[in-house]
């Protein structure tokens, strides 16, 4: 690999790894001082960010095949040949990854939530170790424990018997986790076959529909003021569609493994914008239960064998 691409993939990818942090923060934003609350802002977050990458993936088919109706055909051939995977993958995967996340963030902060979803990966490998009947390496126990660890600081501040996290923070932040486990497990077949942005768009636009039904978001009431659509825009324009393109051409040009990694500096940043634009506190113990959680990131990914 040359020095340029590599170049523009670590950029591109740290751009979509900030930029989703930022968006987490928004959210903190726009839910903890302007009253929003997730059942309101993730349906209408997917529905937007899901209308708007599918009409991206749509126009970017017609310029590469020279045709809307070719087009128009491989945007719904997923519907077509895998429509009971696309709509579990809405269902189960995006809409609960999104919904949990936020809520977590409304209970706590930007910063603390997004770290406890990067407990995600560890899921996955304890999955995988009992779906299979083998046992963790070492590197991987490593992990494990560190992830344990992580949590029960972030929850304790290492005092046994008091919680330094609300039980309703904790809560949310530990199913959001599972829930990026189902995330990026379930959709496996799909991705390789349709790729990750038809996937993402679909998945958003189900989702949205999904939460909208069980939430009703219409009927919640909503000041619409500036600064909720200045927040809204953030969210969906720069935090979801553009993080996610700049991500994968990221990907593109580095490869998964690289791409992962850099892109961990999402919750680095959620915890920077918290503590820069919504004043977050974190203590030592705080500090050192996401060291424990995000070293994890970096053990999974170094683990030659555990591709």
């Amino acid at each position: 690999m040359s020095k340029k691409p590599a170049l523009k993939g670590a950029v591109f990818t740290l751009a979509g790894g900030i930029l989703w942090g930022f968006s987490g923060t928004c959210g903190q934003f726009l839910m903890q001082t302007k009253g929003l609350v997730s059942n309101w802002l993730v349906p209408v977050r997917l529905l937007s960010a899901g209308s708007l990458l599918l009409l991206l993936c749509f126009f970017k088919l017609c310029f590469f095949e020279s045709g809307f109706l070719k087009a128009g055909n491989k945007i719904f051939a997923v519907w077509k040949e895998d429509g009971k995977g696309i709509l579990a993958f809405g269902i189960f995967g995006m809409s609960m990854c999104q919904y949990t996340y936020f809520t977590a963030i409304s209970a706590s902060n930007a910063g603390t939530a997004t770290v406890l979803q990067y407990l995600g990966p560890v899921l996955i490998l304890v999955y995988l170790s009992l779906r299979n009947k083998t046992l963790p390496r070492p590197g991987e126990l490593l992990a494990i424990a560190l992830a344990v660890l992580g949590t029960y600081l972030l929850a304790t501040h290492g005092k046994s018997g008091s919680m330094a996290l609300s039980g309703k923070a904790l809560f949310w932040g530990l199913l959001s986790a599972v829930a990026l486990a189902v995330y990026t497990v379930q959709p496996g077949r799909l991705l390789e076959k349709y790729g990750s942005p038809l996937v993402a768009a679909w998945g958003m636009l189900i989702g949205g529909i999904m939460l909208c039904v069980l939430f009703r978001p219409w009927s919640i009431p909503v000041v619409l003021d500036g600064q909720v659509v200045t927040g809204l825009v953030a969210i969906v324009v720069f935090g979801t569609v553009m993080a996610f393109s700049l991500y994968m051409e990221g990907v593109r040009c580095v490869g998964p493994k690289k791409g992962s990694l850099y892109a961990s500096v999402e919750p680095v940043s959620a915890t920077v914008f918290s503590v820069v634009w919504m004043g977050a506190v974190f203590e030592k113990m705080d500090l050192i239960g996401f060291a424990c959680i995000l070293s994890t990131i970096f053990l999974l990914a170094m683990d030659k064998q555990g591709e």
